[in-house]
């Protein structure tokens, strides 16, 4: 069969009514043009965690691109025993790591001399490098947001994966554990230091701006999209 799409975008055709694991089971069938469905739907999830491993927008971009389309040559593996979208972000979690590790970059061990006072805020040597935001940086919400992304950029490796995957992406304690290759305690000790090393200076302010954090535009999907189709040979 000769694929071809003309989906334009998640609301195409019939996939608003299909669950992941209903459309892989369609492009294992032949109907590989649907593969776009799950980019689609998966896009801003996969760039949020590559972006928090990779720092780097363009990069996060390559690291997307090479998740789908390895995950695509292995589809015939997926099994089910986790959802779909767990699976494609635990590829595309190793692909980042691989690339930071190969820079020496990613420091992947928690931090042993981090201690927490009992109020939850850190010791004076642990807040170093957090400086509370001036009246300019409060200007505007959009100026809270580019903030918001600095500071964590600013966290520890580990535990700024884990801040995303939880706190951006709103995934459960199993899921971000899975997604990562860890265990959910470890998940819970990283985010609750996370956590801490945020509060000091973006307290209530990050819940209202984290769902935009390292936001993920229709014009970088669309690109990301027309990639990997290309890549893996579908014509649209």
């Amino acid at each position: 069969m000769q694929p071809t799409s003309k989906l334009a975008g998640p609301a195409a055709g019939p996939s608003p009514t299909l669950t992941d694991e209903e459309v892989v089971v369609r492009v294992l069938a032949g109907e590989a043009a649907l593969y776009e469905v799950l980019m689609r739907r998966h896009n801003a999830r996969l760039f949020r965690v590559a972006r928090a491993i990779v720092r780097d927008d363009a990069e996060a971009e390559d690291v997307m691109q090479e998740a789908y389309v390895r995950a695509f040559g292995q589809l015939a593996r997926f099994e089910g025993r986790s959802q779909w979208s767990t699976w494609v972000t635990r590829i595309a979690v190793n692909e980042a790591l691989a690339r930071v590790r190969r820079r020496g970059r990613f420091v992947d061990t928690d931090v042993q001399d981090f201690e927490l006072r009992e109020d939850g805020g850190m010791t004076p040597e642990d807040s170093r490098s957090v400086t509370p935001p001036g009246p300019e940086d409060l200007a505007s919400a959009r100026e809270l947001g580019a903030l918001l992304e600095r500071a964590v950029d600013a966290l520890p490796d580990i535990y700024r994966v884990v801040f995303v995957l939880r706190e951006a992406e709103g995934l459960s304690t199993s899921d971000t554990a899975a997604s990562l290759g860890i265990t959910e305690e470890l998940v819970k000790v990283r985010l609750h230091r996370a956590r801490a090393e945020l509060r000091r200076w973006l307290d209530e302010r990050v819940g209202a701006v984290t769902r935009d954090l390292y936001g993920f535009h229709l014009s970088r999907c669309d690109r990301v999209v027309a990639a990997v189709l290309a890549r893996i040979g579908v014509t649209r």
